[in-house]
């Protein structure tokens, strides 16, 4: 694979459009962007955006906010927008002292506008089905990929289509694409087998598919790596030593690799300055975490899944193949949690105000795991990727908080009940 931090800057291809183009990760075989549809090379291998001219830190000087601040990084200079990016970049000092870090910092990815990182893949994704002049746009999803799309499919003002593993996903989920008027269709499968479908109809031409298997839903994602580097740059003079993440089918672990390597291509990020990019997956739905302690090149599928995060509830990541050279070549590592450590992960950061879904929580119960276990050391400066808003999954944000108390219609029962002096 030619996925290395240190690849120089490659010329661009005839094939390309403003210095815009695909390219198969495998065999290095290069695609025009626009002409066709496309999300996949001839032999199925996974296709990257590549980019004649890859950005540096002024590139985005004076850009505003947001994901499109970017747009020296992405394909267009404008999407389809909400807007969305600029997310918060919160302390946890209490947190922090508890883990035993230098640094803690938690990029809260659930304050985007359908509240979660999706949106950002959205933003391009959609202005680049606009592009290719598509009328139905379509994902699977364990909740938050449909929700974004269908808000996004709504403003571009085109169809959308979200097929959902039935019983499987939040109600708050499936209450966001409902209202955005997305068809919803849910499959007697797993989100695997929804995907699967979705990819059938995709090759039939009946759908634009916009899950992470299409490289231009990364192309937004890997906003959230810029934003961090920026933003901990500007706070400590330096970047973070490390971003621990949730995986699903590990986008933005890939996407965020693929940030890095652009910077370090242009010249802005020495190679020694890259994060190490730590994955966290839960216990019921690992196979990231297999893959990399056993030292294979991708994963195998697990046809049975199962965590109460579900929005990681997930067996056959996709984008492994971009994933797992992201975790060895930034020298990170992948581990699974229990059910129950992201719960107690999930109170932790509403203790600090932080409220997240509990996929989101599973960054922090892997970096207290890999402190506990010395793999993570003292003086890092770490960043913790929490990637859904607490409201996402109302269920469960009940489930793990403090349960209301009956009391009387009566002033003394309160103080009674609260023993105010």
């Amino acid at each position: 694979m030619s996925l290395e931090l240190t690849a120089p800057t490659p010329d661009a291809p005839e094939v390309a459009e403003d210095g815009v183009w695909l390219a198969d990760i495998e065999t290095g075989e290069t695609y025009a962007p626009f002409d066709e549809i496309r999300y996949t090379g001839e032999d199925g291998n996974l296709l990257e955006v590549r980019y004649a001219d890859p950005p540096t830190f002024e590139d985005f000087q004076g850009q505003g906010r947001g994901v499109w601040r970017y747009r020296a990084a992405l394909p267009f200079e404008e999407g389809v927008s909400l807007p969305e990016g600029d997310t918060p970049l919160h302390e946890a000092p209490r947190l922090r002292e508890e883990i035993g870090v230098e640094t803690l910092r938690v990029k809260h990815e659930g304050m985007n506008p359908t509240g979660s990182f999706k949106d950002r893949g959205m933003t391009v994704g959609v202005r680049v089905a606009k592009e290719l002049g598509v009328d139905r746009l379509a994902c699977a999803s364990t909740g938050n990929t449909s929700a974004a799309l269908a808000a996004y499919g709504a403003r571009g003002g085109m169809e959308t289509l979200v097929l959902l593993p039935s019983g499987k996903v939040a109600a708050g989920k499936i209450a966001q694409a409902a209202l955005h008027d997305a068809r919803i269709l849910e499959v007697d499968g797993n989100f695997d087998a929804c995907l699967d479908i979705v990819q059938d109809l995709a090759k039939l031409g009946e759908v634009y598919l916009l899950n992470s298997l299409n490289p231009f839903r990364l192309e937004g994602q890997k906003t959230i790596g810029l934003e961090i580097l920026e933003e901990f740059r500007d706070d400590y003079g330096r970047f973070p030593d490390r971003i621990v993440l949730p995986v699903g089918n590990a986008g933005n672990t890939s996407a965020l690799y693929k940030a890095f390597r652009e910077l370090v291509q242009s010249g802005a990020l020495d190679p020694s300055e890259v994060p190490m990019l730590t994955g966290v997956q839960a216990e019921g739905a690992a196979p990231m975490v297999e893959a990399i302690e056993n030292g294979w090149e991708d994963t195998k599928r697990w046809d049975h899944v199962e965590t109460r995060a579900t929005a990681i509830r997930i067996g056959n990541p996709v984008n492994a193949p971009k994933a797992l050279p992201g975790i060895r070549q930034t020298g990170g590592t992948a581990v699974a949690v229990s059910d129950d450590a992201i719960t107690e992960a999930q109170r932790d950061l509403a203790r600090e105000g932080i409220g997240v879904e509990p996929a989101s929580a599973a960054s922090v119960a892997g970096l207290k795991k890999l402190r506990d276990k010395g793999v993570v050391d003292a003086d890092e400066d770490v960043v913790c990727l929490t990637t859904g808003h607490l409201l996402k999954d109302p269920d469960a944000a009940f489930e793990a908080g403090g349960k209301p108390e009956p009391v009387a219609n009566d002033t003394q029962a309160v103080l009674d009940l609260i023993g105010a002096n």
